[in-house]
């Protein structure tokens, strides 16, 4: 099925995700994104009643694929190298033609209000990653898997933040060694 062919609320979201991460949340309006993704304004609104409800709508789905692909390279390994295998995930995600940082950062830096729900759902997703860490933390023995969590987190914030100014290898070795550094075998 090609794009043209999807249903009028997945034009949409596809739309808003490709224009979203590539020129940024406020600089793409509403008659961009209906006129790119052949659909009336009317089609618009009536699955996403606001631009902010199609802005949590993309972070929620970029927040389920980066789950997926951390999970996939998480299964059946110990927990050593598991916390390695979703760092390396975010080492690849700066490898891309097209990488401009994370896209959950992208979007706090465009929605400053904590109460809003585009940043419950950045919170969301940052607590999901955290909790990952921490749990590989406290599984290795770790005597404060909160800190080392945390540690990790801001690291991995770090590399999606700076790493289009680096080269996508060193930041991938970076996070492993980092890995190494605070679970050493």
């Amino acid at each position: 099925m090609t794009t043209a062919d999807a249903h009028p609320k997945d034009r949409l979201l596809a739309t808003a995700s490709r224009l979203f991460y590539a020129e940024g949340i406020h600089a793409v309006g509403v008659e961009r994104l209906v006129s790119e993704a052949a659909v009336t304004r009317a089609t618009f609104y009536r699955h996403y009643p606001t631009k902010d409800d199609l802005v949590a709508a993309y972070l929620a789905e970029t927040s389920r694929q980066i789950r997926a692909a951390v999970d996939a390279a998480r299964e059946g390994k110990p927990p050593r190298e598991a916390l390695a295998s979703a760092l390396a995930v975010v080492g690849d995600a700066t490898r891309g033609e097209d990488f401009r940082g994370c896209q959950f950062l992208n979007a706090a830096a465009e929605y400053p209000d904590p109460g809003h729900q585009v940043r419950r759902v950045i919170e969301d997703h940052r607590r999901w990653f955290f909790e990952v860490l921490r749990a590989d933390a406290a599984a290795m023995g770790h005597p404060e898997p909160n800190h080392a969590a945390r540690v990790l987190a801001l690291l991995r914030d770090g590399a999606l933040h700076g790493g289009e100014l680096d080269d996508a290898e060193t930041v991938r070795a970076t996070l492993r060694r980092a890995v190494e550094d605070f679970f050493p075998e």
